[in-house]
Formats: C-alpha cells, structure tokens, sequence
C-alpha cells in the first residue's frame, strides 16, 4: 500500500495542518516525518483555533492513529504542554499517540545552545527560533544525540547528564553571556519526561512496514516548507531537517517506491518568516495589507511573517524537487478586494533572464519579472462551492495550473476547515 505525502511548497506556514484534518477521514494512519516544534500547525473548527507543534494533525479525528517518526526532534516540555491542551477535549491520546523510540530527544541545554550560538553571530544571525532544534539534529549527524528509546533504559539519566555537561562546556566557548538555571529547566524537563513515557514508544519503521503490509490507509505529514529544506532550500536561511518528499523517506522508513500521492500546499501570495532572501517580497501598503488581512504571524512563534506576490518559479522548483501530484492552495480569500495582482513568472539575474531558482537569491542579484492580472472584489470566504469563484480568481488559478503542470485540485477560501473547497 502507497504512503501519500503532505508537504509544504513555499517557507512553511502554507496552512498544511488544516489540508491534514481535512484529509484525515480518508486516512488510518497520519505521521509525521520530520522538524521539532519551532513548527506549528493550526487548525480551525467548531470555532475553536487549535495550535499543534509536534502532534500530527490527525488527532482530533476518533479514529485516526498519529505517529512521530524517527525524523522528528522532539521537546518532552512542549510535547507535555500540548497533551495538556488536548485534555478539555476528552481525547484518548494514550492509545492515539505513537513515537518512535529512533526519534531524537531536545534537551534542556539544546535550548542554551541555541541561543548561544544565535546570539553569538550578531547581524548575521539567521533567524532561528530558539527551540533547540539545530544543536538536536547536530548531535543526531555528529552521533552524540540522545533518543526517545533511551528513555527505557536503566542508565538514561547518566546518559543524559554526559551529554548535558558536554553542551555546558559549549555554551562557555561562546563569547556571549547566556544567564541560565539549569536545575529549573531541569525540573521541567524530568516532569516531562515522566508523561512522555506514559506513551507508547514503537519501533517506527516496523511498524510502518506491517501497516504497509495490512493496506492501512497512510498519510505522511511534513513541516515548515520546501524552501526551508537544508540541502535544497535557500541555505543557510533554512532550517536543520529534510522538509521534502525525500524526507518522508529517512525520516519514517518509508521505501521511495512507496511513495503514492503527493500533496503539495502553497498560500495564493508568499510569505517567509525569519531572515533570509525573498524576490517578491513587498515593503508597501500592499504588503501591509497582505499582512493584516492574512493574520500572517507566527502559531507557535508569534513573529510577524515578510509577505509578498507569488513566486511561480520558486514553487515549480519545489513541484520538482518533490514530485508534487496534486496542488492545494491556501488562503485565497486575503488576495479579495485587490485591484491588480501579481505573479513571478521569471527572474533577472545578473542582467539575463532566466525561469529557475539560482544559487543565490539575494536582492542585488536578483529582481522578479510580473505578470499581472485583474484582481476581484467579492468575499471568497462564504462560498461552498467552485462554481461560486468569480472569473478573475478561476483564471489565477488556471493560469497556475497550466504554468506549473499540475492540477489545483483544493482552494482554501477561509481557516475554517469547511472553507475548503475541491476545484
């Protein structure tokens, strides 16, 4: 049986958590392959906002299971705190959650690490979130990293302390004053641990495999975006982990010829959180506009995000790069009520045109060429059916389909997961 797989197109937050829940009726087994919890996933029903970091998507729906793959850092604190937040929802999490023993564990000194090492780059610092995730996936290449399984073992404790001290004598490297009680974080962080094992700790890849074998019904969920990815991202402005279809593979077990449908999500605009280049980035009252109406800061971070017109070129890389299926387009409601709207459809770069993403991005280099349509007045957000879209919006949307190659096959006109419409 085919894994289908979820992931981002653009910098993350394109709106993949709510694409999931919706989804997720169609799917036994919902996992997540990679990233910690500098992500967030927010999902709107019942007019309650749910924000998720680690959880799969999955897990408001009864009969859904929601696995967290080896490929996934997981923070024991924050994971308590989510569990904590599905407690007034009367959901049997204990027999919904799975975690790999492979996955690897965020420990309180990550944290500090992080922020030493942040801090200690001044302006040139590249944005991070200060979750601890890069110093985790740096002890998991460098093979020093401290996993889930490790958590039933006799000796973790040990283990856990040769590590910690190994990233204080770090910390004082750095030529930064970091103030820090570690005995606090490491009260919290021991509580956490006590919940966190209360879980159930599977061997992932098995465990995959035989639900393979049974023709379970698989949906493999990413986070953050393709253009955050290490290796194919705009680097060094991306984060530590493979956030593209390849992901899914190392990061479950997932064999590539298993790989069914890709879903790539991509907002109807861009926007990029943190530092880094952004063509198409705009720094007017339209930007502005795209911001506030949007609702465009950070779920779990709160930061504002950078907006700007969409980028056909950026997201035909990552159509490649993934082997994107089917597209599904987000948050088309916040581009009503424009006159003109705006897509790159090329780039000039160093005084040539060209139509793919180059090495580098930065603004000097680089300057986004338009084409422009009419913009539509009417209220998406009301509408039920595709039939309902006004004629300029179907013709952005046709004109994506036939520039990239692939079908738009769901628009999200609204938060609500009701406001999802198949075209």
């Amino acid at each position: 049986m085919a894994v289908d797989l979820l992931l981002g197109l653009q910098w993350g937050d394109e709106g993949k958590g709510k694409i999931v829940d919706v989804l997720t009726t169609d799917y036994d087994i919902i996992a997540r392959f990679q990233g910690g919890p500098n992500a967030g996933h927010t999902l709107e029903f019942d007019g309650i906002k749910h924000v998720l970091r680690t959880i799969p998507s999955g897990i408001f729906h009864p009969n859904s299971i929601n696995m967290v793959g080896n490929g996934v850092v997981i923070d024991p604190v924050v994971f308590k705190q989510e569990l904590e937040g599905l407690d007034k929802f009367n959901i049997d999490y204990k027999s919904k959650i799975l975690l790999s023993r492979k996955a690897h564990v965020i420990l309180p000194t990550h944290r500090l690490l992080d922020a030493a090492s942040e801090a200690s780059k001044g302006k040139a610092k590249i944005g991070s979130t200060l979750k601890g995730i890069g110093p985790t996936y740096m002890d998991k290449t460098g093979r020093n990293g401290f996993r889930i399984g490790d958590f039933e073992l006799d000796n973790w404790k040990e283990k856990y302390r040769k590590l910690a001290d190994k990233h204080e004598k770090m910390i004082s490297h750095y030529d930064i004053d970091i103030q820090y009680n570690l005995e606090e974080l490491e009260e919290e962080f021991f509580e956490s641990v006590e919940v966190l094992k209360t879980l159930q700790f599977i061997d992932s890849e098995n465990y995959m495999h035989q639900a393979q074998k049974e023709n379970k019904n698989i949906l493999a969920e990413g986070a953050q975006g393709s253009l955050l990815d290490i290796d194919f991202g705009t680097y060094p402005f991306v984060t530590s982990s493979t956030t593209t279809a390849a992901g899914a593979c190392t990061g479950l077990g997932v064999a590539p010829n298993k790989i069914g449908e890709v879903f790539g999500i991509f907002k109807a605009y861009t926007t990029r959180v943190g530092n880094g280049p952004f063509p198409t980035e705009l720094f007017d009252e339209v930007g502005m506009r795209m911001a506030k109406v949007g609702n465009e800061f950070g779920a779990v971070t709160k930061r504002p995000r950078r907006c700007g017109w969409l980028d056909l070129i950026a997201l035909q890389y990552s159509v490649n790069i993934n082997g994107v299926t089917q597209l599904c387009m987000m948050k088309s409601d916040v581009l009503s009520g424009f006159d003109k709207i705006k897509v790159c459809v090329g780039y000039e770069y160093n005084g040539e045109k060209i139509e793919h993403l180059p090495y580098s991005l930065e603004q000097e280099n680089i300057k986004p060429i338009y084409k422009e349509f009419k913009g539509w007045q009417e209220d998406l957000t009301q509408m039920t059916d595709a039939s309902e879209f006004p004629e300029n919006f179907k013709k952005y949307i046709d004109f994506i389909e036939e520039f990239i190659g692939i079908p738009v096959k769901i628009v999200s006109v609204g938060p609500d997961r009701k406001q999802t419409i198949a075209y």
